[in-house]
């Protein structure tokens, strides 16, 4: 039902289908007409435009620079009108080198940074195409590509560029559709002509194939882009997300400190101003998530970027550089999406699809354009045709033209007499006189010849289409050789393309850390072993009041798994740790782990896989176990660590270590108490609990010193702060239940001091000891004699004055391979000691002869206990989850 008003029909629509089809009109106006990039020649309509338009007008890279709001009033009165803002920013990204990574126009004046600087007004900056520019348009004049008419009807304006390089690959693209968006990475110029060549070559290679010639994205700023899975996927699907890191190395600077130097950023990531990098940074240090940081500068110049980022001096400069990759965007994902128009049709495409689509569009634009000569060319030959009939009647043509009355009856004569077309004719009356001279004639003869053979040449070409796709590969290599350059991103693999620790050689370290909280590694050869009683190496120089508290041996592939005295857990590999010198004090245990004030570390286990036992026992200060499944710990472990075991406020973790079924665990108490029971008394318990009753140690100023696993044939090595020490057979300590107050393990007297440390031993080991000012000492097990269980011991280790035992480690080399994971015997019972004392000035290295017992008040000849004070475990109940 329709009626009509005035010349018009109304027809009724339901407003549902109205506004579906308005929608879809506006949507596809936007996709084909804005947002989204041809695939032939890789540009939007306003690009497309504003180009086109600077050629109309002669701005050829040898020509002087226009100004740009001439440039931009011509595209919006001809081609473009959508406003002069969007034209000028066209312009603008287009002669950014850090926007494109092949710029297409020659700017002249301030188009703006990489700091988020905005480009001047148009009316004070200049522009013309940039040389490569000329590639996209070359032979638009010769029927390569169709023509539309602009807007209004009144020009003509090219639906593509003839497009002589890959251009949608070689600079990319970005834009938002309704509904749909596309985000195309730049490209190398050489790989993608390459690759393009390749597959001229083998129509049926493959993605792997084409990867060979185009390794991956080429970022106009460089960068790192790290691993080949997220490029792989985006060549194969479109859609991938490629990982790219700032480009930064580490500098000395003065006070002996280190700075981290960035010189690349990351595509599309700004240096300063609202949101850029440097402000990010001091955003992180004044929030406290980046302590280690000092100062930041920007010194970059003309000559490149340079940020310094300024560390205080126990920083280290990998963990620092790691938290800006993963807090700033220092690095960024570029999430690939390969969405381009075929034939105004908008399609997802992997990279062998935008090369074929590419590669049919030139072998289109060189048929049109062979064409379009072979036309011209037969134009010609038959003017030179007739020409050349003129010469041979010269005489006659020349009566017959004198006696025509005109210029009509002059052509109609010729063409009735010599059987010449109305051109060839009208080519006749028009020749000069110069052209009948000898040389001329010489001359026409000639060029006749040449367009006869010009001819064949492009009918052979336009019969073959081998010849076609052979002069695709000739102009793409000469675009090749005249604008090709390096590559300027590299390509790195990430942790899922290789083993880093292929690249690191398996070996015994030794790791130290001090009581209050430096950390270091060093290979294990640095140590020499000393006979019982010698004075030892200087170890580490630190400051005054503090002392080694942890010492361990390890291979540089294992996992350690940082048990702090609050119940938590960190894992790091060993070869992640700093390896400093022996001298140097380490750096801060607070920039290698996020260890929370007041939290320390008390054990540590190496493991590979979490194989090497099926549980793991934890003791405390107060006396309390706990058994758990090792591989409830073999996790994702967050940042900042998770609960390992839970502790109650008045006690802390002292130890823990790796236990099989049917293992004993002896723990021994600061007042020379052991005691030792089955690990089955303790049940296994989830990782996030408290334990079970293990030792009772409330007598006053007592606590538990020490736990290990106590297996047949081992002795326990026990050692005095005063420097005293004995083995005794893990056997000579009777089973008893979990929850005992333990039996006598050494006879203590003023001069030998409490207990200072404990270690379950096995002949063949070798021992560290340490001491609080920092002196280390390596000894054989079998070089310390053994005796009975309430003995004094004997002199192990000679001290200075003022100076006590802090720790005792074993050192275990491995007899089968260098690969297997580090026993826990390795491992040191973890000590407390209370009072810490000065450091000596650092002292070469002594080595002391033999020491004999004379004085040292050494009493192996009574093994009798004065008293046993082990007891039942009397109504000892499970503590509370």
């Amino acid at each position: 039902m329709s009626a009509t008003i005035q010349g018009g029909n109304i027809e009724p629509r339901g407003l549902e289908e109205e506004m579906r089809s308005s929608y879809l009109d506006y949507a596809m106006s936007v996709i084909v007409g804005r947002a989204l990039p041809d695939v032939r020649d890789g540009l939007k309509p306003v690009h497309r435009r504003a180009l086109f338009s600077m050629n109309e007008n002669g701005l050829q890279p040898n020509r002087p620079y226009v100004k740009s709001a001439r440039i931009v009033g011509d595209v919006m009165g001809k081609y473009h009108p959508h406003g002069d803002s969007a034209i000028y920013d066209t312009i603008v990204r287009m002669a950014q080198d850090f926007s494109l990574r092949y710029p297409l126009v020659d700017g002249q004046g301030n188009f703006g940074s990489v700091d988020d600087d905005p480009a001047a007004a148009m009316r004070y900056t200049e522009a013309r195409l940039a040389p490569i520019a000329r590639e996209l348009l070359r032979d638009l004049d010769s029927d390569t590509v169709d023509f539309g008419p602009n807007y209004d009807g009144s020009e003509q304006e090219p639906l593509v560029l003839p497009s002589r390089f890959p251009n949608l690959l070689v600079n990319g693209s970005s834009g938002i559709a309704v509904g749909m968006a596309t985000n195309i990475p730049p490209h190398n110029l050489k790989e993608t002509i390459a690759a393009t060549i390749a597959f001229i070559d083998n129509p049926d290679i493959d993605t792997t194939g084409l990867m060979q010639y185009m390794k991956g994205p080429d970022f106009p700023t460089g960068g790192v882009i790290l691993g080949l899975s997220g490029i792989r996927d985006a060549y194969e699907t479109g859609r991938g997300r490629v990982r790219v890191r700032a480009t930064a190395h580490y500098e000395q600077i003065r006070g002996n400190r280190e700075a981290i130097v960035v010189t690349e950023l990351p595509f599309m990531v700004k240096k300063g101003g609202d949101g850029g990098v440097i402000r990010k940074i001091a955003e992180l240090v004044a929030e406290k998530k980046l302590t280690e940081i000092s100062d930041v500068q920007d010194h970059s110049d003309r000559n490149g970027m340079r940020v310094v980022i300024e560390l205080k001096r126990d920083a280290n400069p990998k963990v620092v550089l790691n938290k800006l990759y993963k807090h700033t965007p220092m690095q960024t994902t570029f999430g690939v999406n390969m969405v381009s128009l075929v034939e105004n049709v908008p399609r997802l495409l992997g990279l062998k699809d935008v090369i074929k689509y590419y590669v049919r569009h030139q072998r289109e634009v060189i048929v049109r354009r062979s064409k379009h000569e072979l036309k011209g060319l037969e134009r010609r030959v038959h003017v030179l045709e007739g020409l050349l009939i003129a010469l041979d009647h010269i005489d006659e043509i020349i009566a017959l033209i004198r006696r025509s009355r005109d210029r009509d009856t002059a052509r109609t004569g010729l063409m009735e007499n010599f059987e010449l077309s109305y051109v060839q004719a009208q080519a006749i009356l028009e020749l000069r006189l110069q052209q009948l001279t000898g040389l001329e004639a010489d001359t026409l003869r000639q060029e006749h010849a040449d367009k006869m053979e010009r001819i064949r040449e492009l009918k052979e070409l336009l019969g073959n289409e081998d010849m076609v796709l052979e002069l695709i590969k000739t102009e793409l290599t000469e675009v090749s050789e005249r604008y090709g350059d390096e590559r300027r991103t590299k390509i790195a693999p990430s942790e899922d393309d290789i083993d880093i620790e292929d690249l690191i050689a398996d070996q015994q370290m030794v790791i130290s850390i001090t009581n209050s909280g430096y950390i270091k590694s060093l290979p294990l050869a640095t140590y020499r072993a000393q006979r019982r009683g010698g004075v030892g190496i200087i170890g580490m120089d630190m400051k005054d009041e503090d002392f080694i508290e942890h010492l361990f041996v390890s291979s540089t592939h294992d996992y350690l798994l940082f048990f702090t005295n609050r119940g938590k857990v960190y894992r790091s590999k060993v070869y992640d740790l700093p390896e400093m010198s022996r001298t140097s004090k380490g750096r801060y245990l607070g920039n290698v782990l996020p260890l929370r004030e007041g939290e320390r570390v008390q054990s540590v286990l190496a493991t590979r896989d979490f194989s090497e036992a099926p549980y793991v026992m934890f003791a405390t200060r107060n006396g309390t176990v706990k058994k758990t499944a090792f591989q409830a710990y073999n996790t994702p472990i967050r940042a900042d660590g998770i609960i390992a075991i839970n502790i109650r406020e008045d006690d802390e973790l002292v130890a823990v270590r790796r236990v099989d079924e049917d293992d004993e665990i002896l723990i021994v108490s600061h007042a020379g108490l052991a005691v030792r029971f089955k690990e089955s008394d303790a049940r296994a318990m989830g990782r996030d609990t408290s334990g079970v009753r293990g030792m009772d140690v409330a007598d006053k100023d007592n606590y538990v010193l020490a736990m290990d696993v106590a297996r047949p044939g081992q002795d326990l090595l026990v050692v005095t702060e005063g420097g005293y020490g004995k083995r005794t057979s893990v056997e000579e300590y009777r089973l008893t239940s979990r929850g005992a107050k333990g039996v006598k393990t050494i006879t203590f007297t003023e001069a030998k001091g409490m207990l200072a440390g404990a270690l379950v031993v096995r002949e063949h080991e070798e021992l560290v000891f340490i001491s609080q000012n920092g002196m280390v000492q390596r000894t054989s097990v079998r070089g310390i004699n053994r005796y009975g269980r309430a003995s004094q011991g004997v002199k192990v280790m000679n001290l200075r004055e003022g100076d006590a035992v802090s720790a005792i480690a074993l050192v275990v080399e491995s007899e089968s391979s260098t690969t297997a994971a580090v026993p826990d015997e390795e491992l040191p019972i973890q000590i407390d000691v209370d009072q810490p004392t000065d450091v000596e000035a650092a002292i070469d290295s002594v080595e002391a002869g033999p020491v004999d017992d004379e004085g040292e008040a050494v009493n192996p000849a009574d093994p009798t206990e004065d008293s046993l004070l082990d007891q039942p475990e009397s109504d000892s109940e499970d503590l509370e989850p």
